[in-house]
């Protein structure tokens, strides 16, 4: 593996100081380093790689919570979630400000003192590895297939070439990794990956409009029957079977580990909010059209992950065609989504083990070791579950919810500097009631659906 070495000279001279960035390219005393001059990120840039954070797997799971939620409850809880994430958003970039801190950790590490920066550490770790695991099983799923209930569903290159060694799933993942995740991996700043960002949104569009295309086209040919609006509810199973859709819509919008790297990188540093506020009608508006022709075209029939969809006869002409165009363009935007999740995730265990070392850029050992070690757990992780919906659940109801929600909250609540209003703290606690309420009864709920599947029959 190679490092890009563009030898930026680290703001501090410990991990333990700023967790989220210590990779920025900086002077040292009164000279710059004149072999890497970097004038600040732009904002198009800023705006793709935030976007790019948000727009992962999260969007192949949200015509499933149509299916559950129906389209109006399911587009609204899509907005609400976005203005929940826009103003968790702002508490931290405002706080921030108020303590001087540099990142999420930092600022984790004033309120809370060293437990919360570890704390803040830890579910950084449980939710990047379980997002990018969950990139890699669609990928795999993608271009190589699955078996699921005793049903294959076959993999784009399987049905291209036939079933070889070098298309199966294991091959596929190593071919990816070694080729794609691990060079872009390397990457010492999250603004070189602007470009890649900017690809890996461009695709996901791609995805949009063809998945538009055939639902218009199948709803005209009257081949789709009307979605259903509002949810099924007949039980206070199924009640309690809506709440579990919330851990998913969280992981849809996490972001907020990416955001003070970004922000630090900025040109004007000023310009991190109309970043953001950008970054998420951007995906909001691209998750609202994917929910409504995504559950358009497929209806009860859409499976957890979407793309699996995407394996049957449309019932079209170059209907195989636009099947396979739909899951390649996927399998590749998530290929670059990949380098942007796992930048905050490295910086992040490195912090948690190496406290007191010098800055990660001073090591390119470190920075090595670190990027194999993680990329192969993920590698690892993605060929042992089987279900992304299960990795969603899991991440969704643990560490995403504390991240996106109830961290910022308790910043708010703790409120050091006294600096938040009364909206400040309603709405903080209405962010931790709803986290705390509405996982606590999804865990419920799939523990007891599980324990209903498994159950023996009589």
């Amino acid at each position: 593996m190679t490092i890009q070495d563009v030898s930026p000279i680290p703001r501090r001279c410990s991990s333990s100081d700023d967790v989220a960035a210590p990779l920025l390219p900086t002077t040292q005393g009164d000279e710059e380093v004149a072999h890497d001059e970097f004038n600040g990120a732009s904002f198009s840039g800023a705006v793709f790689n935030l976007a790019t954070t948000i727009i992962g797997a999260g969007i192949m799971a949200l015509p499933a919570t149509m299916k559950i939620l129906g389209l109006v409850l399911g587009i609204t809880m899509i907005v609400v979630m976005a203005f929940l994430s826009d103003a968790s958003i702002e508490f931290l970039l405002r706080f921030s400000k108020v303590k001087k801190s540099r990142s999420y950790g930092g600022l984790m590490g004033d309120s809370f003192g060293k437990p919360g920066k570890v704390l803040l550490q830890v579910a950084v770790l449980v939710n990047n590895i379980g997002v990018l695991i969950v990139y890699m099983i669609i990928i795999g799923d993608v271009l190589a297939g699955k078996t699921e209930d005793g049903i294959h569903h076959y993999g784009v290159l399987e049905g291209w070439f036939g079933h070889h060694w070098w298309n199966g799933r294991l091959a596929i993942l190593i071919i990816t990794t070694l080729g794609v995740f691990a060079p872009l991996a390397c990457f010492k700043r999250i603004d070189s990956l602007r470009f890649t960002s900017a690809l890996s949104v461009a695709l996901a569009v791609v995805f949009l409009i063809i998945t538009a295309g055939i639902s218009i086209m199948k709803f005209i040919n009257g081949g789709v029957a009307m979605p259903r609006l509002l949810p099924d509810v007949s039980d206070l199973t199924s009640f309690l079977n809506l709440f579990t859709v919330v851990p998913v819509l969280v992981t849809a919008f996490i972001c907020h580990y990416n955001v003070h790297s970004i922000q630090n990188e900025l040109d004007d540093e000023t310009q991190i909010k109309p970043v953001v506020r950008s970054a998420l009608v951007l995906c909001s508006s691209v998750y609202i059209m994917i929910s409504i022709f995504g559950f358009l075209l497929f209806g009860d029939d859409a499976l957890d992950d979407v793309l699996s969809n995407f394996d049957t006869d449309l019932g079209i002409p170059l209907g195989s065609v636009l099947n396979d165009a739909v899951r390649v363009s996927y399998a590749l935007h998530l290929m670059l989504v990949f380098p942007i999740v796992f930048y905050p995730l490295r910086i992040n265990i490195d912090g948690l083990l190496f406290p007191s070392a010098p800055s990660l850029t001073s090591s390119n050992v470190r920075f090595g070791c670190l990027s194999a070690g993680l990329i192969s757990v993920i590698f690892l992780g993605a060929n042992c579950i089987p279900s992304i919906w299960d990795a969603f659940q899991f991440t969704g109801a643990t560490a995403a919810v504390c991240l996106g929600f109830i961290f910022p909250a308790s910043i708010i609540l703790k409120d050091l500097h006294g600096k938040a209003s009364s909206r400040d703290t309603i709405l903080a606690v209405f962010m931790v009631v709803l986290a705390v309420l509405a996982n606590a009864i999804a865990i419920y709920s799939d523990a007891y659906a599980l324990f209903k599947r498994n159950a023996p029959r009589e």
